[in-house]
């Protein structure tokens, strides 16, 4: 590992607007982060059960 705890898998927006998915390398939980102009928030992503997402290595930049 390089170190890095946190990695973007995806990322999607355009001039003020951002939406990325961030996840946790220790954990493989995936966190959705939303920007939009000088505000943004952030929050675990889940499925259709109500789970946290989990990703592997394969997701990593």
């Amino acid at each position: 590992m390089d170190g890095k705890r946190f990695v973007r898998v995806f990322k999607q927006g355009g001039l003020s607007s951002d939406m990325e998915i961030w996840m946790d390398r220790v954990t493989g939980v995936h966190y959705l982060y939303r920007q939009n102009g000088y505000s943004g928030g952030l929050t675990v992503l889940v499925d259709r059960d109500g789970k946290p997402v989990i990703g592997g290595p394969e997701e990593w930049e």
